[in-house]
C-alpha cells in the first residue's frame, strides 16, 4: 500500500525534489519543522470595519492592539519604571518622530543610546522567542540583518563573548547608526509582535483615506480579508460597473469624502461637478454629512454632485433590477413609482411627498431612462474607475488576499451574516435560477465576485457578477449586508422616520442562540466548544450596554466603531481580538487622538482588555492549522526520502 502511493506520488515529489535535491535536506528539513511544531503559537489580531481611518488603523497596526507595550511590560519588568516604559512603547510605534523629541531634550545622547539599544533588544529578543530563527532574519531589514541577528541571539552572560558583543553597541553608536539601528528593530518588534493580520471587511467608506490603509495592509507579512458590502462596491466599481461607479460616488459625496477618489485614486470629478453646477439648483436636503468632515469642498457643490450622482444611480438601479428578477427587489426600483408631476412616491400602496421635486433630468414617461448629459458624465467616470492603476492594483490585492469567508484554528470569519429563516434554518437564496443556502450560498458569490473582476470582457457571465457585486452591497438576501433594504432614496427625499428603517435579517434574532452558532459552524465543517464566529458590520453599542460576545461565546462581533461617524454611537472606538498562545481576550479601544499626543506625552490609546478564554496549556504550532500543513509537509519529504533511496528520483550530489 505505501509502495502504491509512493508511486502515484512520483509527480508531485519530482516537484519537491527542486526544493529539496537531496535526501540530507529533506531530512534537515523534516528535523526543523518537528522543532517548530513545538513552538507556541504566534498571536492573530483580528480587526473590522475600519472604514478608510487611516491615521488610527495606522497606530493600532503601530501599538499592536496593546500586544507591543505587554510585551515590553513583561522583558522589562525588572530595571525600568512605567514612565520608562512608555518611552520606549512611543519610541517603538514611532522611531523617527520620537527620536526627534527626545533628541530636543536629552543632553547624552551617547549614553542613552546604549542603554536604549540593549533594552530594544531585551524586547525584541522576547517577542521574537515564539519565533523560528528563519522566520526572524526574514523580519529584519536588509542592513541590518548579521547585527541583529548576532545580538537577539547574544548570551551577554557569557564573559568569553561579552567584549564582542558590547563592541557593536559601542560602533552602532560611534558609526552614527545608532536612528537606523532603532528605526529597524522597531520594524523588526512591530512584525513579530503579530503572526498574523485578520481583516473581517469594510476597508472602505466614510473615512478619508481607505487607500492608505489598504497600502499599509500590502506591506504586511501575513494578511486575510473577508470582503465587507462596502470593499464589494468598490470592486464593483473598479470592474467598471456603471451601478457600481455611480455607487461609490454617490456614498462618497454623502460623506463629503470625494478626497478618497480624487487624491487616493485620481479619479477626475470634474465633468461630474461640472454637469451637477449647470444642472441643478437648489441642494440644500442634498448637503453632505457634518459629522465627518474631512475636506474642505463648498458643500453647495459637494451637494449638487450628491444630488446629481443620486439620480443618475436611482436610475441605474432600475435598470439591474430589472435584469436580475431574482435579487426580488422589485420594491427599490422607487423611480418608476414616484410621480414626478406630483411630486410624490408611492411606498407599499401610499403616497409619500418628496422633499425636492425638482429633476430635470428625468423622463415622467421613462424615468429609468439616462440623458445624453448623464450617459456622459457615467462614462467618464467608468473610464477613470478603470484606469486607475491605483485603484486596479488595490483590487487585485482584495482578491488575492480576500474572500467571503475564512476558516482557520478553529474559527469561522464573516462580515456580515448567514442568511436565515425565521425558524433559524438556513434561507435558500436564488441566483440564475438556482437555490444556495449556507457555505454553498459563501462559496457561489465569493465565485461570482472573481467572475465579476477577471471574466471575459463584455460577457454575460461577467456582466451578472458586476450585478451580484451591487447586490451584495445592497440585496436583502445579501450574506454581506444583512437587512431588508439599502434606504438611501428615503433618507434624503422623504421624512417619515418609519420607512428609514432597515430591517434585519432574521440571523440577528438568533445572534445569542448557541445551538444556531453551532449549526453554521458545523455548516463550515467546525465542531467543538473552541471554535468561535467573528464578524463584524453592525457596531455593539457599548454605551448601551451591548455586549459583543454573544451565544455564550460562539460569536464574537468586533464591530465597536472604528469609523468616527459611530463613536457617539458606540461609545468606543473599534474592537479588536487577539488569539494568541495562551488565549484569547477582546480589547474595546477608546478614540485615537493624535499621533502628536503619542510621541511628545508618550500616551497611547486607552483600551479595555477582556480575556475571556485562558489556555489550560500554552497552545502550540502544531495545535494549529499551520500545524497541520506542516505535519503534511513533513510526511510528504519522508515519501521523498524513500524516492531518493529506493531510486524512483535522483538526488543531486551533495556539496561540502
Amino acid at each position: 500500500m505505501e509502495q502504491k502511493r509512493l508511486e502515484e506520488n512520483i509527480k508531485y515529489l519530482t516537484l519537491l525534489a527542486k526544493d529539496y535535491p537531496t535526501a540530507q535536506r529533506a531530512a534537515a528539513e523534516i528535523i526543523s519543522l518537528e522543532a517548530q511544531l513545538k513552538l507556541p503559537k504566534g498571536t492573530e489580531m483580528y480587526m473590522s470595519d475600519i472604514h478608510g481611518e487611516d491615521i488610527a488603523f495606522s497606530h493600532m497596526m503601530n501599538n499592536a492592539s496593546g500586544v507591543i507595550r505587554e510585551k515590553i511590560d513583561v522583558a522589562l519588568a525588572g530595571n525600568t519604571t512605567d514612565e520608562q516604559r512608555a518611552i520606549y512603547a512611543s519610541l517603538i510605534y514611532y522611531p523617527a518622530e520620537k527620536l526627534a523629541e527626545i533628541k530636543s531634550k536629552e543632553r547624552n545622547m551617547e549614553g542613552w543610546y546604549k542603554v536604549t539599544l540593549y533594552r530594544l533588544i531585551d524586547v525584541c529578543r522576547h517577542v521574537a522567542s515564539k519565533n523560528t530563527r528563519r522566520s526572524v532574519r526574514q523580519a529584519i531589514p536588509e542592513g541590518f540583518k548579521f547585527i541583529i541577528d548576532e545580538l537577539l541571539h547574544a548570551h551577554f552572560e557569557d564573559h568569553n563573548k561579552e567584549a564582542y558583543y558590547n563592541q557593536f553597541i559601542s560602533a552602532i553608536v560611534n558609526n552614527g547608526m545608532s536612528d537606523s539601528f532603532i528605526e529597524a528593530i522597531s520594524l523588526v518588534i512591530k512584525r513579530l509582535a503579530v503572526h498574523k493580520l485578520h481583516i473581517v471587511g469594510d476597508l472602505f467608506d466614510r473615512g478619508a483615506r481607505p487607500d492608505l490603509v489598504i497600502d499599509r495592509l500590502i506591506n504586511h507579512h501575513a494578511v486575510d480579508i473577508q470582503w465587507g458590502n462596502h470593499d464589494v462596491l468598490w470592486m464593483c466599481g473598479a470592474t467598471g460597473s456603471p451601478l457600481g461607479v455611480a455607487s461609490v460616488v454617490r456614498i462618497c459625496a454623502a460623506y463629503n469624502n470625494l478626497e478618497a477618489l480624487e487624491d487616493g485614486y485620481g479619479i477626475n470629478l470634474r465633468p461630474l461637478a461640472r454637469f451637477a453646477r449647470n444642472t441643478y439648483g437648489d441642494c440644500s436636503i442634498w448637503k453632505p454629512r457634518k459629522a465627518i468632515g474631512y475636506v474642505t469642498d463648498d458643500e453647495i457643490a459637494v451637494a449638487k454632485i450628491h444630488k446629481a450622482i443620486s439620480v443618475i444611480m436611482y436610475k441605474l438601479e432600475c435598470q439591474v433590477i430589472a435584469r436580475n428578477p431574482n435579487f426580488d427587489m422589485a420594491d427599490r426600483r422607487l423611480m418608476l413609482k414616484t410621480d414626478f408631476k406630483k411630486g410624490t412616491v408611492n411606498i407599499d400602496g401610499v403616497d409619500y411627498e418628496l422633499k425636492d421635486k425638482d429633476f430635470p433630468t428625468v423622463d415622467p414617461d421613462n424615468p429609468a431612462k439616462l440623458t445624453n448629459e448623464e450617459i456622459d458624465v457615467i462614462t467618464k467616470l467608468c473610464r477613470g474607475f478603470v484606469n486607475s492603476a491605483r485603484l486596479q492594483e488595490h483590487t487585485r490585492f482584495l482578491y488575492s488576499h480576500g474572500s467571503a469567508y475564512k476558516v482557520e484554528n478553529g474559527i469561522l470569519m464573516y462580515h456580515g451574516v448567514i442568511p436565515l429563516n425565521e425558524d433559524g434554518s438556513f434561507r435558500t437564496v436564488s441566483f440564475g435560477g438556482r437555490g444556495y443556502k449556507g457555505k454553498a450560498l459563501m462559496d457561489y458569490v465569493d465565485y461570482m465576485c472573481r467572475i465579476a473582476y477577471f471574466g471575459d470582457e463584455g460577457s454575460l457571465v461577467k456582466r451578472m457578477g458586476q450585478d451580484i457585486l451591487w447586490y451584495l452591497w445592497c440585496g436583502k438576501n445579501s450574506p454581506m449586508f444583512g437587512r431588508s433594504k439599502m434606504t438611501t432614496f428615503e433618507n434624503v427625499l422623504l421624512n417619515e422616520k418609519e420607512l428609514k428603517v432597515e430591517g434585519k435579517d432574521p440571523y440577528y434574532l438568533y445572534q445569542e442562540d448557541s445551538v444556531v452558532a453551532d449549526a453554521i459552524l458545523a455548516e463550515f465543517g467546525l465542531s467543538g466548544s473552541k471554535c468561535r464566529i467573528i464578524n463584524g458590520h453592525v457596531p455593539v453599542k457599548v454605551i448601551s450596554g451591548e455586549d459583543p460576545i454573544k451565544a455564550g461565546g460562539k460569536i464574537i462581533v468586533i464591530d465597536g466603531g472604528f469609523s468616527r461617524a459611530y463613536h457617539s454611537k458606540t461609545g468606543i472606538a473599534g474592537y479588536t481580538m487577539v488569539y494568541s498562545s495562551r488565549g484569547v481576550s477582546l480589547r474595546a479601544h477608546q478614540p485615537f487622538t493624535s499621533l502628536q499626543e503619542v510621541v511628545f506625552n508618550n500616551t497611547d490609546i486607552q483600551s479595555k482588555v477582556n480575556v475571556f478564554e485562558t489556555m489550560a496549556n500554552r497552545m502550540l504550532v502544531g495545535d494549529t492549522d499551520e500545524g497541520k500543513a506542516i505535519k503534511e509537509l513533513i510526511l510528504d519529504l519522508r515519501q521523498l526520502i524513500q524516492a531518493y533511496n529506493k531510486g524512483y528520483i535522483k538526488q543531486e550530489k551533495e556539496q561540502f
